[in-house]
This record gives structure tokens, sequence and C-alpha cells, in this order.
């Protein structure tokens, strides 16, 4: 499928999603510069004003690389927006993202077609997450560009539909551009991913290991100890069903197997103060495509590693059809 002319600089089909506390500036550059797709939830920046720095300083370092290496350019980068009313946020952090006109906004929990329009107004994309094809019908009629198809097995706010069905729904009727989310972590799935019918991948967790993450030691030898049994699927702690390590739950003092439901409406957008933006902190999300992350590295070397098995992969597949 056709991709807008901005993606035409990527080293590797794949969208670095965005990560709550996180994602940070060091990683989206560092994301950027070896070619993909960087990411960051505007919340991440607390306060509010702190957003504004944050896009100054991703603006300007990477036109500075674009400068220094014309043969390298980097990725465009992506600015997540929770549309959903609970965040007071959202206009103050629109209209800093129109001040510096973020190439791409991920919008997620709601489609909203004010902010879609925003966003083109300043020439800027939209790629809404969506977890079944009646909220990728209702995203693409507000509006949005691309979806992104939020697979079982995805981190945090994670669908349960298979990538195969669900990518087969989106396929039969939308032409545009698709991205897929679910424990996608080696070179393999990624072109796994566009067999099926996605433009791009969309990967989370494997960067919690990372050396530019805001992650706790702690929280990056979880992914790098854990496999896909050690992952909970749960509401609890958002309202909206996410999958989180089995071990950060336990320490928590909670019972994995006996969650109760949480509630969407007690949400908290605000300043990361309070128990529920603690619980984010000590509840640690994650998908179940760990198993295949064996140690703490720079980003640029997960991703580098990455292109690699991808065209490790490319190669294998095109012996196995030429036989």
């Amino acid at each position: 499928m056709a991709l807008p002319p901005l993606f035409d600089c990527l080293r590797l089909p794949v969208i670095g999603s965005p990560l709550f506390i996180v994602s940070n500036p060091d990683l989206v550059i560092a994301q950027c510069k070896a070619g993909i797709v960087g990411s960051f939830p505007a919340l991440n920046a607390r306060p509010q004003s702190l957003l504004d720095e944050w896009l100054h300083r991703i603006t300007e370092e990477l036109a500075a690389w674009d400068r220094d290496h014309p043969d390298t350019p980097a990725a465009p980068f992506a600015v997540n927006q929770i549309v959903h009313r609970s965040n007071g946020r959202l206009e103050g952090d629109m209209a800093t993202c129109a001040k510096w006109r973020v190439p791409i906004v991920i919008t997620s929990l709601g489609a909203v077609e004010e902010v879609n329009q925003g966003v083109h107004g300043w020439g800027g994309i939209t790629l809404h997450d969506i977890i079944d094809d009646r909220f990728a019908r209702k995203a693409i009629a507000k509006g949005a560009d691309g979806l992104i198809a939020v697979a079982a097995g995805a981190g945090g706010h994670a669908g349960r539909l298979s990538p195969f069905a669900l990518v087969q729904e989106i396929r039969a009727w939308f032409e545009g551009p698709l991205i897929l989310s679910g424990a996608i972590a080696n070179g393999r799935s990624i072109l796994a991913a566009q067999a099926m019918g996605a433009d791009l991948a969309y990967i989370g967790s494997p960067f919690i290991a990372t050396e530019e993450a805001n992650a706790s030691p702690g929280y990056k030898e979880g992914i790098v100890e854990g496999k896909a049994s050690d992952i909970v699927y749960s509401s609890l702690f958002t309202g909206v069903h996410g999958n989180y390590l089995r071990r950060s739950i336990e320490t928590a003092g909670l019972d994995p197997d006996a969650l109760p439901d949480g509630d969407i409406k007690t949400m908290d957008f605000g300043t990361g103060e309070g128990s529920k933006s603690k619980a984010w902190r000590d509840i640690w999300g994650s998908g179940q495509g760990i198993g295949a992350i064996d140690k703490v590295q720079p980003a640029a070397d997960y991703i580098a590693h990455l292109a690699a098995q991808y065209e490790a992969a490319k190669a294998e597949l095109a012996a196995k059809t030429t036989r």
C-alpha cells in the first residue's frame, strides 16, 4: 500500500510506539536517527510547559542530524494525544504541537474530527489506534489518515483480536496507511506484519529495555527476563484493558489472577501526582513479545539488530519461493 512521502526515509518499516512515562526525547531522537519513527505521549512532558521544550529539542536535533547526514536523514517523529474527554490537557498540547508542526499525531481513546482537522491544517498526518473494525471505520470517517491496529499481545492498551483477523477485516475496505501492533519484537515479525497486509510494524515494549528509556532498572530487567507467560491482561489500572508484567503487580501487593475491573471514568490525565499516577509508575506495562529481548542496549543497536533480522528474513523467504 502507498504510504505518505514522509515515510520514504525509513530504514525499517517501523514506528516506535509511544510508551507512557518511558518515552522521552532521548529515546525519540535515537529512534529517528536510527531510521524508524520515534514517538512519545504528550502527557509524558510534565508540567505541560515542558512539552514545548521537548518539541524544540527534538526538532532542532533532528534538523541538525539531517544537515550533517544528508544521505541518511532522520525519520519523522510522532506525538501521541489521548483524545478522551478526561484529558484536560488536550487543547493546550495540540496548540503546542501546532507551534512545532509535529509531522505525525497518534490519537488514542476516541476519534475526534476537530483534532484531525487541526493536524491537517499545519500539514501533519494523524494515525488512530483501534482494537477492532468498528472503531477503525469510525476513525476514518472522522478524518484519520491511517490506522494502528492494536491486536492481542500488544503492550499497554491492547486488543483481544488476532492480528490475522484484525488486518484482514480492515484491508477488506481500507487501502490507506495501516500499522500493526502486537508482540512484534524481531525482524521476522516485521516482515510477517507486511505479509499480512500492514504497511508498518508498531514496536514498543522492547524499547523499554534500552539505555535511553525513562524506565527503572527493575523495569528494564523485567523486560529482559520476562516471557509471554508473564503478561497479565487487565482493565484495573486505567479502566481500559491492557497488558502488564505479572511481577510488578505482585510487588504492588495485588493478586494478578484476581484483579477487579477498572473504570475509564477514573483515569487520571493530570499532573502525574496522586495514587493513579503512582500506579502507572509501579505497574509496568508490557506486550507478549518480550521473550525476544535478552539485554539492555542502546536503541540504535536494537534497531540495527532488527534491520539485520529483517533483511535475513526477506532473503530466506525469497530463497524459499524460488525453489
